[in-house]
This record gives structure tokens, C-alpha cells and sequence, in this order.
């Protein structure tokens, strides 16, 4: 009879337990993160640095995500790193080294479509047009991968190459970790909202 009632005890103890994290846990802890993440300063961190246009997402200033052109031969966009995340998959670098041989065949034919689409030889081609950056998602390109495809966003956007230009190094700061780097999202606006939103 002792043990049954020592077995309900701990049964109903376990259960005040249970009980109290859940409502700590599963009700108070989230909507206390909630708030925080409300206050002023702190909400477009909380929300993934979301980038509107009219009232409208149209990206992240976090993450870089490479534009699709519906007509590749007349493609009006500036593009990022390649990337290492596959679909469904958090972002993370590809953990290949230098001497794989996989790494060193993907390379060289990103570096081949690169030089075929900005119609330079593919030794013009700078490093960051053809590795992924550690993240994956590299929101930043280098200038001189920016200004490789000036000329060819000039061409199918109308925009003079001039302006192309001026709009690359508006949207140049030290994204790239102590070297200049552009961010790919604001430019691509920038040159649309010149382009008179065509694209």
C-alpha cells in the first residue's frame, strides 16, 4: 500500500513538473523571445534582414541568392558567388579542399559558363565568380566580378555603363572583410529602378 501511494506521489510530482515547463518553456520562453525581438532596433535583425520593395520581400541583405534570368541570352542581372547549399540544406561550405578533384572540375566549368555569359577570356575571371564563400549564401560579390558584368548588365538592362558603374560603387562597402565587396540585392534594385522596373 506504501509503494502505491509513494508510486502516485511521484506520479503527480512528475506531472506538476511537466506542467510547469511546459508553460515556462513551450508558452513563456517563446513569447518573451517574441517580444524582444519587437523592439524597436531589433525587429529586421529577428525577421532575417528582410529587403522590401513597394511593400513587398523582395530578399535578405544577409543572404545572397543567385537571380534566375528568365532569357539567359539577354540575362539584365548581376549575379553572386556560386553555392555550396543544396536544396534543403542549411548553409555551410561544401568542405572540399583545394586538391579534390570534384572542387577543381566545378571551378573550372563555372569558370568556362562565367566567361561565356560576360564574354571575356576565362582567365579574366575573378575567384570569387567561380568559389563559394564559407556561408554559402554570400550576399556580396567582389568589385571586380561586379565590374566584369557591367557591361553585359548595360547592354540588356539599357542602362548607360556609365551609370551601371556609378550604381556599382553606390552599393560598394567593406562587405567583402577588409576588402571592398558589393551587395548584390541593392545593386540589382538600383539598376532596375534605372531601367525604369522593366526587369
Amino acid at each position: 500500500m506504501k509503494s502505491v501511494h509513494t508510486l502516485v506521489k511521484q506520479t503527480w510530482a512528475g506531472l506538476r513538473v511537466l506542467l510547469v515547463m511546459t508553460v515556462l518553456l513551450g508558452i513563456l520562453y517563446p513569447l518573451a523571445v517574441w517580444a524582444v525581438a519587437r523592439i524597436p532596433g531589433l525587429e529586421s535583425n529577428a525577421e532575417g534582414s528582410v529587403v522590401t520593395r513597394n511593400g513587398q520581400a523582395v530578399g535578405s541583405s544577409l543572404i545572397g541568392v543567385d537571380p534566375v534570368p528568365a532569357d539567359p541570352a539577354h540575362d539584365p542581372w548581376f549575379h553572386t558567388r556560386p553555392s555550396a547549399v543544396t536544396p534543403g540544406m542549411p548553409s555551410g561550405a561544401s568542405n572540399k579542399g583545394p586538391y579534390n578533384e570534384d572542387l577543381v572540375n566545378a571551378i573550372r566549368e563555372r569558370r568556362d559558363v562565367v566567361a561565356r555569359r560576360e564574354g571575356v577570356s576565362p582567365g579574366q575571371v575573378p575567384p570569387d565568380a567561380v568559389t563559394a564563400s564559407g556561408s554559402g549564401l554570400d550576399p556580396a560579390i567582389s568589385v571586380a566580378y561586379a565590374e566584369l558584368q557591367a557591361a553585359r548588365v548595360a547592354r540588356n538592362t539599357g542602362v548607360p555603363l556609365d551609370r551601371v558603374k556609378q550604381l556599382i560603387e553606390q552599393n560598394t562597402s567593406g562587405a567583402g572583410i577588409g576588402v571592398p565587396g558589393v551587395t548584390v540585392l541593392p545593386l540589382n534594385l538600383a539598376v532596375q529602378a534605372a531601367a525604369g522596373g522593366a526587369h
